[in-house]
């Protein structure tokens, strides 16, 4: 029974770039299918699929929902996907846990590279897909420019299954193209009226079928002989051979409509339940042992060892945390236990729940292919795989983004500042997206995300989910200090005030260590000149100085310092007179022995289009870069470069700007180099005017 069942199962993903209308067919599937009781309309907040006050406030979608319906005696569960470029890796989280797409595609705006990115995703990981034109209701709309945009797609041979009935505002209907019918709409309800196609519909209906009998008998060459042989192919062939085709990737059926005038919805459910794959029908996926055994191959069978992949976490102040998961293999049962084989810890699950956009309600067990969620699960994160405990093994999991973009966050009062890390902990878990880390040189936090609207919207959650207010600063670049040349100084303090006195001296030398070899003291004291109680208080001495920096209060890196004269009293010498004695030697040494300022290099690797190779380059040579060579990467030219951190810590927009947002980049740290004397010198000259006024401002204090 429960092979039938996986049978009757459809999981699916609605894609496509921002604005392109997912939300509202979402909205239009739900209620064709009688899933809710009205049309819910995300642009006035009545929709059941974009609920998040950041979603109802920017008018988008930010996360992936879900949610289900039944057609036709098929359950189909849907994910509702966002666009916008800084949200797309949780729609690329959310596509490891569907079998097939239905991709929107918008008719009146040009594909963005959004779409580009999307479709690479679908392809690379081997969705079967249809295509839907969506929103034609709306003025400066065309189908066919939406046919010839899908066209330009590598390997998308898109074939009209319906054809629209009236233009923009004029839209009434569509021609479905099989059936040789047309279904007209006369309210939103989604039911259709069939009509016998006019002259006109015809010719058009005629036309389109036989693009599709040509399209669907090319993928198969028994069907292509019979094709030219007879002319057409029988009813009985084309409906399997159709699906074969979608099912293989080698065609994409393209519907059309109106999600706001649930237009086309029921031919767009008709496909999806006859076209699209059920769990049981996609290829078996490969799993790796936990234990280092052999690899293991999972089809979608509900009487195997269960396995689940934990693609996305929801963070619920009040609810606590959800875990989102996808039935791999096997049966997922309420109070089962479990192991997190990623992490090597055991789990018990309590109800499982289905997900109905924010609401969720319980059931008694899950099948392969089923998206559910499980709530409080103590040591599971994103990625994680959970498994039978006698059969373990690691479903692959998703890759994480690299972040382009940082900002430094701090708290607005104090009392925010206790919260602040751990909330931000928090939502760092539940978007793969961001990341976090205090940095241990400039102390400050440093968010970093996809984009300026993903670290703003971060911000907006962590008010409304967590009470705490922070602000958004540029980091501070983590500069350093080292030295060009050797030197030799005395460090001698003394202090005479009635009773014991201080003192301690040292004679220090300085040279310079190799970039990146930190810090190395050596003792050559001879003859007991310091006595060895305290040269460790000369070393410490020296470290403590270190720290401060001496040009602009940045670390001092790259040097060696040797103690290897000095003197003592019997009486007056101690620890802490040697520490003052060494911190004194150190500066009078660093004064001679010509200190630079050191600044961190990034690796940037930038993909942008051939036709914009010029501009990113020029721009890269303003920043200082220097471009070390240039491959290609499918569609892309990747020119790869080192450029000072302090010129690329606002690259994101400005790439955006010159690429019209069709370039990407990723850094990482690489190493420091010296700065130039006039970047060194207004360094050192911001550094003073900071002190001066932190000075003054204590001092009013």
């Amino acid at each position: 029974m429960a092979v039938e069942e996986i049978g009757r199962l459809r999981t699916i993903a609605l894609v496509g770039q921002g604005g392109s209308g997912k939300s509202q067919l979402a909205e239009a599937m739900l209620f064709t299918a009688g899933a809710t009781s009205r049309l819910g309309r995300p642009d006035d907040g009545t929709g059941v699929m974009d609920f998040e006050p950041e979603e109802l406030h920017r008018g988008i979608s930010i996360g992936s929902s879900f949610h289900h319906l039944t057609w036709k005696r098929v359950e189909v569960i849907i994910a509702n996907t966002p666009g916008y470029s800084a949200f797309l890796p949780d729609s690329f989280n959310t596509l490891r846990a569907v079998d097939g797409v239905v991709m929107l595609v918008s008719p009146g705006s040009d594909m963005k590279v959004e779409a580009e990115k999307i479709w690479e995703t679908v392809r690379e990981l081997e969705l079967p897909r249809i295509a839907f034109v969506s929103r034609l209701d709306r003025e400066h709309t065309s189908f066919d420019a939406a046919i010839s945009d899908l066209e330009k797609r590598p390997e998308a041979k898109p074939v009209p299954l319906t054809l629209p009935v009236g233009e923009e505002t004029g839209l009434s209907g569509v021609i479905d193209v099989l059936a040789g019918k047309a279904l007209m709409y006369a309210d939103t309800s989604g039911k259709a009226t069939e009509q016998e196609l006019n002259a006109e519909q015809k010719t058009r209906a005629d036309k389109a079928r036989s693009a599709l009998l040509d399209a669907v008998a090319e993928t198969d060459d028994a069907l292509l002989e019979e094709y030219l042989d007879k002319g057409s192919l029988p009813e009985e062939k084309l409906g399997p051979a159709l699906r074969s085709a979608v099912l293989a990737g080698k065609i994409t059926p393209v519907f059309c409509g109106s999600g706001a005038k649930g237009i086309g919805i029921g031919p767009l459910l008709d496909a999806i339940t006859a076209l699209l794959p059920a769990p049981n029908e996609r290829p078996a996926q490969k799993l790796r042992s936990a234990s280092g055994g052999e690899d293991q191959e999972r089809s979608a069978d509900p009487s195997a060892p269960f396995a689940a992949l934990v693609f996305k976490t929801v963070i619920d102040p009040f609810a606590g945390k959800l875990s989102l998961l996808r039935v791999v293999s096997g049966t997922a049962h309420s109070d089962a236990a479990v192991l997190n084989s990623s992490r090597e810890s055991k789990e018990r699950f309590g109800q499982l729940l289905r997900l109905e956009g924010k609401k969720q309600t319980p059931i008694g067990a899950a099948l392969p292919g089923e998206i559910i969620a499980v709530a409080k699960l103590k040591d599971t994160a994103t990625g994680d795989t959970l498994c039978d405990e006698k059969s373990a093994v690691l479903v692959e999991p998703p890759s994480r983004p690299h972040p382009v973009i940082s900002f430094a966050v701090r708290p607005k009062s104090k009392a925010d500042e206790e919260k602040a890390s751990a909330a931000l902990h928090k939502l760092v878990e539940e978007d793969t997206a961001l990341e976090m880390h205090r940095d241990a040189q400039t102390h400050e936090i440093i968010l970093s995300g996809t984009g300026q609207m993903h670290i703003e919207v971060t911000v907006e959650k962590l008010k409304r989910k967590f009470n705490v207010e922070v602000e958004l600063l540029p980091p501070k670049v983590p500069y350093r200090e080292a030295i060009k040349g050797r030197s030799e100084a005395q460090g001698k303090y003394k202090r005479q005030s009635g009773g014991r006195g201080q003192y301690g001296d040292c004679w220090l030398k300085l040279e310079p260590l190799p970039r990146g070899k930190g810090f190395e003291f050596e003792d050559e004291i001879v003859g007991g000149a310091i006595p060895r109680q305290f040269i460790p208080s000369v070393e410490k001495g020296v470290k403590s100085t270190l720290v401060e920096g001496f040009l602009a209060g940045y670390p001092i890196v790259d040097v060696k310092v040797t103690v290897f004269d000095g003197s003592y009293h019997d009486v007056d010498s101690s620890d802490m007179a040697f520490q003052i004695a060494a911190s004194m030697g150190f500066k009078a040494a660093m004064e001679k022995a010509h200190p630079i300022i050191l600044e961190p290099i990034v690796a940037l690797e930038v993909a942008c289009p051939d036709e914009c190779m010029g501009d990113v380059i020029g721009d890269l040579n303003s920043r200082r870069g220097k471009v070390l060579g240039m491959d290609r990467k499918g569609q892309s030219q990747v020119i790869k470069a080192m450029v000072p951190m302090s010129e690329v810590l606002k690259y994101a927009p400005d790439l955006r700007s010159i690429t019209s947002g069709r370039g990407s980049f990723e850094q990482r740290f690489d190493h420091y180099e010296e700065a130039p004397p006039p970047v060194a010198e207004k360094i050192i000259k911001e550094n003073k005017a900071a002190r001066e006024a932190a000075g003054a401002h204590h001092a009013h204090a």
